[in-house]
């Protein structure tokens, strides 16, 4: 029997095979049957421990601004490109994981409810973020950071799934629009800068200057970096299936498990830190 005549479930699981990935059922998108085939799904250790990677160097970070911030250790976090440049790398890779993420979701046929679930828990902690943040930095706290820069970019990148290798030249445009703007906000088109450097507008990202806030991850030039890390996992899916599907070795694994589990670990691993550190700082003191 010819490829065109075999039944959906078969090319399925011919596919999974030749990934090497263990094979799960075919998926229905339906209500009733997406819960369980949610669970069904293969996941990508790979892929979760790279995320894991990217919460350890954050975790790291964001100690050392701790330790700053009490006074343990004095470093100049807006300006010193030893630490923006960690930065910058940081959410980067976070961004990349997440457009992986949204491209084996893509390949899977995870359908909107499962989907808008887990962006509902995202926007959730993003507000809870803006609180928090309120609460320990009242003139700066963060009302775009990288919850909500994630929030809006994973709705794009999910309404966007579809345009393939577009995907490519479409985020390689969405880095370049904030240096444009920057241009010209900065000179023909300054009287427009005040509007647009506005905390309505900043969170798009075509400022002439940054916000003064704790954490600021505008759509763009970012969306760019989710972009491509669809269109990279959707590559790789295609053409390297068996890499995303390497298992890994046994040092590697907790990386994975930290990974899987990102977002709970990304909100309770600053209030942890800090609350060691003003303990330290009550006893010391």
């Amino acid at each position: 029997m010819s490829p065109d005549h075999l039944p959906l479930h078969t090319l399925t699981e011919h596919r999974h095979r030749a990934m090497g990935v263990q094979n799960s059922p075919p998926m229905r998108l339906n209500l009733a049957t997406e819960r369980v085939a949610s669970s069904q799904t293969p996941r990508y250790a790979a892929v979760d421990a790279l995320r894991g990677l990217a919460m350890v160097w954050m975790t790291v970070f964001h100690f050392c601004f701790d330790l700053s911030h009490f006074g343990y250790w004095e470093q100049d976090f807006r300006a010193d490109p030893f630490w923006t440049g960690q930065r910058t790398a940081i959410v980067g890779l976070f961004l990349f994981c997440a457009g992986l993420g949204q491209a084996i979701a893509w390949h899977q046929g995870v359908g909107w409810h499962r989907f808008l679930r887990r962006w509902g828990q995202i926007v959730a902690c993003a507000l809870l973020v803006t609180f928090g943040s309120a609460m320990m930095f009242p003139r700066s706290f963060i009302f775009f950071g990288v919850l909500h820069g994630m929030a809006a970019m994973l709705l794009v990148t999910r309404l966007t799934g579809n345009a393939g290798r577009w995907l490519w030249p479409m985020g390689l445009v969405a880095m370049a629009l904030p240096w444009a703007a920057h241009g010209l906000l900065s000179g023909p088109w300054q009287d427009l800068a005040g509007t647009f450097n506005s905390r309505a507008l900043s969170w798009l990202g075509l400022v002439s200057r940054k916000p003064f806030t704790e954490d600021y991850v505008p759509v763009l030039p970012w969306l760019g970096v989710m972009w491509w890390g669809m269109a990279a996992g959707q590559w790789m899916l295609r053409h390297r299936g068996a890499l995303l599907a390497t298992q890994l070795p046994l040092a590697a694994r907790p990386l994975a498990a930290l990974g899987r589990w990102s977002l709970s670990y990304y909100m309770l691993h600053q209030p942890v830190m800090i609350g060691v550190l003003m303990a330290i700082g009550w006893f010391v003191h």
